[in-house]
């Protein structure tokens, strides 16, 4: 997750000091992070989107966990002293005991944030998440109108998105806007950069697209409409920090975002650039994202490294605990995982970002080569920026 506000503008950010080491309560490095974890508490969906990594449905998953087992998770997790846990689906607030699973969490201190579709959202359960202290709702929106509406499946979905962040915002929470950029909406951009000030939305995180579930039936976005919308998004997050009103612009599943970022501040402002480089260096990308710094948890119980890499299964909390799991030393993928850069091949093993990227979006290169180690295909470098053309001479 790359954090464009704090590192493009220099603005303070939340979770500074997970991310970049910087402020009170930072890890020693973050290779010793604990991970926010995803949690999928159910599979079922009011909708059927075209991207969902998780292929949920409208109908009913046997498996799922109960409420003794939810209730262990949540004590493991608190216990364990995770970050952040993250409420997902399907769609979470279909789950029977959605509400009832966030007090008790909350009531264990752990930092809840929620991934949504919105449309469920009225203003009733609105307030009933902003009284439940949840730090953030994310809902997800990726396009205006019948964009949004195909990418969900559903006519008439876009208009629920919007009175959720609409409801949200009454009442007084932090509400975020969600988009996987992908080229069925990338013309949408600008607009989606519009309706995020025109509603005066706090947070966006924009996702790259990973192969996975439904998702592996899209196209990957071109290379250059990739750098054009980074190129856009950093524009917009830039104005809206220069207006006095700065919003927490993320983009997420593509580390060499930050590469792109300090080579763009190299030219632009290069004693910011080599501040930033400090920071990316630290946080170290890809090097410590899946199986470190992000997990995952099913609909069954299933422990993954990430919520995209469903294929991998690390153990099960219906067995032990997922602390237990995640510190085992015993699973060859995870342990190769922690220690990428002696696996990598080809651009990515060679490239100069190595330290801050990481090598990409690993289960990226698994789901479109085969191959776990092979380069990131959604890398836009060239190989110039990537120190390439200098090696080969």
């Amino acid at each position: 997750m790359i954090n464009l506000t704090r590192l493009y503008c220099d603005e303070s950010q939340p979770m500074d000091s997970l991310r970049y080491g910087r402020g009170h309560g930072s890890p020693n490095s973050a290779a010793e992070r604990k991970p926010i974890v995803v949690w999928n508490i159910t599979r079922r969906c009011n909708l059927k989107c075209i991207h969902c990594y998780s292929d949920s449905d409208a109908k009913s998953y046997p498996g799922e966990l109960n409420w003794d087992q939810c209730v262990n998770v949540i004590d493991d997790l608190a216990q364990y002293g995770i970050p952040a846990l993250l409420l997902s689906g399907g769609e979470p607030t279909i789950h029977p005991n959605f509400f009832e699973l966030a007090g008790y969490a909350r009531s264990k201190g752990l930092r809840l944030t929620l991934s949504t579709n919105g449309t469920l959202i009225d203003e009733e359960k609105a307030a009933k998440i902003k009284d439940l202290g949840f730090s953030y709702v994310g809902i997800s929106l990726d396009g205006i109108g019948a964009t949004h509406d195909y990418f969900r499946g559903r006519e008439g979905a876009f208009d629920k998105a919007v009175q959720a962040f609409r409801n949200c915002k009454a009442v007084g929470q932090k509400v975020g806007l969600r988009l996987t950029l992908s080229r069925q909406n990338i013309d949408d951009l600008d607009q989606i950069l519009d309706f995020i000030e025109r509603e005066d939305i706090e947070r966006v995180c924009f996702y790259h697209l990973v192969p996975s579930g439904r998702g592996s039936a899209m196209c990957a976005v071109p290379h250059q409409d990739t750098r054009s919308a980074i190129d856009r998004i950093l524009a917009r997050t830039s104005q809206w920090v220069a207006s006095g009103k700065p919003r927490e612009v993320l983009t997420v599943d593509q580390p060499v975002d930050g590469a792109y970022l300090y080579l763009k501040l190299k030219e632009e402002n290069p004693g910011r650039a080599q501040q930033v480089i400090d920071l990316l260096r630290w946080n170290g990308g890809g090097n410590n994202s899946s199986g470190t710094g992000i997990g995952n948890i099913d609909t069954q119980g299933n422990v993954h490294p990430d919520q995209f890499w469903q294929d991998l299964i690390l153990g099960n909390v219906k067995q032990r605990p997922f602390s237990e799991i995640w510190q085992h030393k015993q699973n060859e993928t995870l342990d190769q995982l922690r220690n990428r850069k002696q696996h990598l091949t080809g651009r990515c093993k060679d490239c100069q970002f190595l330290d801050i990227c990481g090598g990409g979006f690993r289960v990226r290169a698994l789901h479109t080569t085969g191959d776990l180690w092979a380069p990131d295909p959604a890398c836009y470098l060239s190989d110039r920026e990537a120190g390439l053309l200098q090696q080969a001479a």
